[in-house]
């Protein structure tokens, strides 16, 4: 594992009572059980950074299992607490969920404020959060998670001095207590209940008028919010519209799920989701909390799974990934896997020379930066929306062509045919379409129709 303490922190956000120029500086700890650890700290320093912390060095220590009273044993917190002093460190990260027990006693032993890898994402969570549902998700994470801390966060955020672990709009009063939790949470699921109904209002009405629905997925900073807009770019456009999302090289730059109708000039339309990406280890809570956003992959008529295939354990997360699917009752979805940034092949070793890639039959690669593939995931992405799909021959009577015009403009017609008695459209219907107008199919009720 790379020398953390080489590594400094890139557009960090600033930390009352941290170190040098504002800056908390972070010292990471984990347990190793079993395997290496070296990928999930490297990640957790990731996370730190994205925080805005300084990482300035790491320490860990194998055990069977953390210690009950202070994560790490007696003697490896002694080395932490002289770790700290020597590199001044502001706060140690832990690489595990610990209790408050473990916390206040860790804080105690080391002199600097403690906080743990679920605190950590959760403050993420909370900086990034733009839309009033997101906020509000994440909030209710936080107080969950808190409500049975009480006892050792409020020191330990006291300490850090209202910096990493201490942001957000459940984090206004450290000293609440437990009966304002409660009830501040149940205004939250309150608020959260009314913005669920109103989105499956929505997720209805896209279901009546028949329109698909495709989610991209995938580990965080895997390209998902880049491949959207790629995809938009080749849709027709309406230029007055905002279509665009943000897309940044760092964990978590898309927190609000974003959704965008899109259509093609072949009739086919779909709408295109960009959802939250996943890490190791996501806290439960905040999988609990999103569960109402993520609802979208559940009812997702397909997926698209999007890998940073420039990783070399992109195996691995793309295991993460599947677990949290699992977890939300999606693992079953059709999907397609976009193995992107083909635009680093050179530094690919799972990449072939024909496009193809190890161990992966059938996935696609594709830049997202470059646009290299798009057109064959967009082929890829029209063939399985289609394959739920009737092909069919209607038999329309000349007093309805509203519906004749209907089937024009929303289903990829490909003929169309004058008779005495109305107009023929051949065409491919949705289950949901072709149960409405299953009457005027030639090979049923509408072919004895016109036979009388």
């Amino acid at each position: 594992m790379e020398n953390l303490a080489d590594r400094g922190g890139a557009d960090m956000l600033p930390v009352r009572g941290g170190g040098a120029g504002g800056v908390c500086r972070a010292i990471l700890a984990g347990i190793q059980t079993d395997g290496d650890i070296g990928r999930s700290m490297d990640e957790l320093a990731a996370l730190a950074e994205a925080a805005g912390a300084e990482v300035v060095g790491h320490i860990v220590q194998s055990r069977e299992k953390p210690d009950g009273a202070s994560y790490l044993g007696r003697g490896k917190v002694e080395e932490l607490r002289e770790f700290c002093e020597n590199m001044g460190a502001d706060a140690v990260i832990c690489n595990d969920e610990i209790s408050g027990v473990q916390l206040r006693n860790l804080e105690e032993r080391t002199g600097v404020g403690v906080i743990d890898r679920t605190m950590l994402i959760m403050d993420i969570f909370a900086a990034r959060a733009a839309s009033k549902e997101g906020k509000l998700q994440v909030e209710l994470a936080q107080l969950q998670y808190r409500l049975p801390r009480l006892a050792g966060l409020g020191k330990s955020l006291s300490r850090l001095g209202g910096g990493i672990g201490t942001r957000g709009p459940g984090e206004k009063k450290l000293e609440t207590d437990r009966r304002h939790i409660s009830r501040r949470m149940y205004d939250i699921k309150s608020e959260l209940r009314e913005a669920e109904a109103h989105r499956n209002l929505r997720r209805a009405r896209r279901k009546k008028n028949g329109v698909p629905v495709v989610a991209l997925v995938g580990y965080t900073n895997s390209g998902k919010s880049a491949l959207m807009n790629r995809i938009l770019g080749m849709a027709e456009r309406d230029e007055d519209t905002e279509r665009a999302v943000l897309e940044k090289d760092m964990l978590f730059a898309t927190l609000d799920t974003f959704q965008r109708r899109v259509s093609f000039g072949d009739n086919v339309e779909f709408v295109l989701v960009d959802t939250v990406g996943f890490v190791s280890k996501l806290p439960h809570g905040l999988v609990k909390a999103f569960r109402a956003t993520l609802e979208e992959v559940t009812e997702a008529d397909l997926l698209i799974h999007v890998v940073d295939g420039s990783r070399d354990d992109c195996e691995f997360q793309m295991q993460v990934v599947n677990e949290t699917l699992a977890e939300l009752g999606a693992s079953g979805k059709e999907a397609i896997i976009a193995m992107n940034k083909l635009d680093l092949a050179e530094a690919l070793p799972g990449f072939l020379p024909d496009g193809g890639f190890v161990g992966r039959a059938g996935a696609i690669p594709v830049s997202a930066r470059r646009g290299d593939n798009m057109g064959l995931l967009l082929d890829r992405i029209k063939e399985s929306l289609s394959s739920g799909f009737h092909s069919v021959e209607l038999l329309i009577p000349f007093d309805r062509g509203d519906i004749v015009s209907w089937l024009s403009e929303k289903t990829p017609v490909t003929g169309r045919e004058y008779t005495e008695t109305g107009t023929i459209v051949r065409t491919s219907l949705s289950a949901a379409d072709f149960m409405r107008l299953a009457g005027y199919e030639l090979r049923g009720a509408g072919r004895a129709r016109d036979e009388n």
